[in-house]
């Protein structure tokens, strides 16, 4: 068995069971992990001591390469050296004056980039040449002492530079999926960023220097290592498990393609290998635990019954939700129904190694390296969708999400924009557009429940605010609309569709989030609230399953709220238009609330009796009176035209009492609202009710003692006189015409022909 003399200075993983060590012995050896072997591949010339390697990326689109193929070794010399998989070095480039202490490739493995103790930053070609263009849309972070810098590479952009440790930084990491910047420090310290320099997580000192910190592929974990230390931490930074390895300094760590293990190179020599388990899942009254790499627990907490899941291969990755278990191996997938742990559904998996599973309550998704899939819980493919520069090995849960009917994913290249794409084929949604927001979008979430033309998709953009627009977008474009503000985290209920959020000091659920389309003013009164400050700095939403809410504290605790179950049941009743049910559940409850809630959701249903009762049990009593006069309404348009207006719709009232005919009532709506000008437009355009127009305009002028200036009124004022009688008459006649016009289509539809 072939072992290293002196300290280890970097590894690197060709596929999930094979490794390259680097050493001051000056040998590169290959680790087998299956058969546990080791081989020398090359022992490289004495003057050469290695410092840092990276693997040319595997190739993407269709030549996909199982594993990589070379590999750049910096070393002590000033020189980079291209070496195959074999051990033949191909190149070796004269790079910096002193040693070069990193190389990079970046993901499309078209540039490397270099740096030295000199103080430079090189960009080289694929095959070792300087390139003067640098590539456009990419960013390089690097370290200056004690400075973290990143450089845009387009000409003229900003750079972003600021102090991060008290001591020289040794090592960064920056992941793509999650966008979180690491770095270590000779003060003992390692500390997460975001990529805009804003510090997430500042550890406590160690005893020694931070030499090595290292993200997971996925961005949800990351490893650090130090003299004797290896640690295991979640992305907001808690420690999940820390390890003393007898190993001397860790200088390099490389996590497997996988995600699954971690190899370090150490100061004595050695090389240590560490596989991630015991990760838990949680949903309900079940609780599953990977125990071995093959091996799952599952616990039911009710009767205490325990469940062995054995797997054929390693365990990549796992979801728990919607009463199904699907975890995908590095070949398969399986499918689990809690209510039988014995008999999974299992079939093969196309591409390489799954990097996310997304649940609804119908489907769920599998995301790999080649592209995104939607398989039924019974094993059926049902679509794949597509766009042009997709790269679905940066996406996750926070964007990325999936309703029964719907898959909205926030793109990379264009972070403004969602996609948005019919579950059951895998095509763009309605006509096709994609919704664009004013800023950088962060976070993604399609409600859960409802009808598919009611669906809807909140989102946090990177000012920390809170939208919600629909999602179905035939023709009109729709509003998107601000629901909050400060917001870090949010997720729908999986029952109903109840919004929850964490918004700086505050933990909030919207009960009604739809409000915002329907009457705007009572938002607040449909909103719970409760001081957050018991959650500490950072916490996060894991789940909202039922009505219990589950928040994850930047420590890594987890905090159970409960939250009321009424408007779940009001959600329920209302969605099979059980009114009264309704009505009695809200007296029983005696909350303003759920009355708000109650309002809203009546109108959205164009059911104004129980809205009545809902607006005056809050004391909505302008809003009482206008659902009043509206029973009065000769016509079935009128009052569809007046609930539009209610919700504050007016164009389409205008466009249901035109496209009825009812002209004069279309006018009337606008002079109501002060609309002059589209007033106006319409009589001149119908030809009607001009008269009625001028009349009104003049009125309100002299009411405040004004004088006519608006050209158009005007010009067709000259030589009419205004005749209140006549206007009067003509307008009794235009809604008796209405009333008549309604009752005899009731009757038409009464004395139908008989069968």
């Amino acid at each position: 068995m072939v072992t290293h003399q002196e300290l280890v200075s970097c590894v690197g993983w060709t596929t999930a069971e094979e490794l390259y060590s680097c050493s001051d012995d000056h040998q590169i050896v290959k680790w087998n992990l299956l058969t546990s072997e080791t081989n020398q591949i090359v022992k490289l010339p004495d003057d050469i001591y290695p410092i840092d390697l990276h693997w040319f990326p595997k190739s993407l689109g269709i030549k996909k390469q199982t594993q990589a193929e070379s590999f750049v070794l910096t070393s002590s010399d000033g020189k980079f050296h291209l070496i195959s998989k074999l051990g033949r070095v191909e190149k070796s480039v004269e790079a910096h004056c002193g040693a070069v202490l990193a190389g990079r490739w970046n993901y499309e493995g078209t540039a490397l980039v270099t740096v030295g103790e000199d103080g430079q930053i090189k960009i080289w070609s694929k095959t070792g040449m300087l390139r003067s263009t640098l590539a456009q849309q990419e960013k390089v972070l690097y370290t200056a002492g004690k400075q973290l810098i990143i450089k845009p590479l387009q000409p003229n952009a900003k750079v972003l530079q600021w102090k991060a440790h008290d001591g020289i930084i040794l090592k960064v990491d920056w992941n793509s999926v999650n966008d979180l910047i690491l770095s270590a420090g000779e003060d003992c310290k390692y500390k997460v960023w975001d990529s805009y320099g804003r510090p997430l997580y500042n550890s406590q000192p160690h005893e020694h220097p931070i030499t090595s910190v290292a993200w997971a592929p996925d961005g949800e974990l990351f490893a650090v290592g130090s003299f004797h230390t290896l640690r295991l931490c979640d992305k907001t930074g808690w420690s999940y498990a820390l390890e003393k390895p007898n190993t001397g300094s860790i200088f390099n760590i490389a996590w497997s393609i996988d995600g699954t293990q971690i190899a370090g190179a150490c100061g004595n020599g050695h090389v240590v290998f560490a596989h991630v388990v015991e990760q838990r899942w949680e949903w309900k009254n079940f609780q599953v635990t990977l125990t071995k790499r093959r091996t799952m627990q599952v616990r039911n907490v009710l009767n205490d019954a325990v469940d062995l899941l054995e797997f054929r291969d390693r365990v990549i990755k796992a979801s728990l939700n919607y009463a199904h278990l699907v975890v995908s191996t590095s070949l398969q997938c399986y499918v689990f129904s809690t209510k039988n742990w014995n008999t999974p559904l299992i079939f093969d998996l196309k591409e390489g190694t799954v990097s996310l599973i997304l649940q609804a309550e119908r489907h769920f998704l599998l995301v790999d390296g080649g592209g995104i899939y939607l398989y039924s819980y019974e094993g059926r493919f049902i679509s794949s969708p597509k766009f042009p520069g997709m790269r679905t090995d940066i996406l996750n849960a926070q964007t990325v999400s999936l309703s029964n009917d719907t898959i909205a994913i926030k793109d990379k290249a264009d972070e403004k924009i969602i996609f948005l794409f019919e579950a059951s084929t895998g095509k763009p949604l309605g006509d096709g557009k994609l919704l664009s927001h004013k800023n950088e979008i962060l976070e993604i979430a399609l409600d859960q429940k409802g009808l598919t033309n009611d669906r809807k998709i909140a989102f946090i953009d990177k000012n920390r605010d809170l939208y919600i627009t629909s999602v179905k977008r035939f023709g009109k474009e729709e509003q998107i609309i601000k629901l909050g503000t400060m917001a870090h985290t949010l997720a729908w209920s999986d029952t109903c569709n109840i919004l929850c959020g964490l918004q700086d000091t505050r933990f909030t659920v919207w009960y009604y989030p739809n409000t915002v389309y329907v009457d705007r003013d009572i938002l607040p009164k449909t909103l719970y609230e409760k001081d957050a400050s018991e959650f500490s700095k950072n916490p996060h939403i894991v789940s909202f399953v039922g009505n219990q809410v589950t928040i994850r504290r930047a420590d890594g605790s987890l905090v159970h709220i409960s939250i009321s179950p009424y408007p779940a049941i009001l959600h329920e009743y209302v969605s099979s238009s059980k009114w009264e049910d309704a009505v009695r559940l809200c007296r029983f409850v005696k909350e303003q609330t759920l009355w708000a809630c109650l309002a809203a959701m009546a109108v959205a249903n164009r059911d104004m009796t129980t809205a009545e009762i809902a607006y005056a049990a809050i004391g909505e009593i302008d809003k009482v009176q206008y659902i009043n006069s509206m029973k009065d309404l000769p016509s079935k348009e009128s009052k569809m035209a007046h609930i539009l207006m209610f919700s504050g719709n007016i164009q389409e009232a205008e466009i249901v009492l035109l496209q009825a005919g009812l002209v004069y009532q279309a006018i009337q709506i606008n002079i109501n609202l002060y609309n002059w000008e589209r007033a106006l437009e319409l009589a001149v355009k119908y030809k009607t009710h001009v008269d009625t127009v001028l009349a009104y305009r003049q009125k309100f002028l002299e009411t405040f003692g004004k004088q006519e200036t608006n050209k158009r009124y005007l010009q067709y004022a000259e030589g009419l006189q205004i005749d209140w009688e006549k206007i009067k008459a003509k307008i009794e006649m235009e809604i008796t015409k209405e009333r008549e016009r309604s009752s005899s289509s009731q009757s038409t539809k009464n004395v139908g022909p008989k069968h």
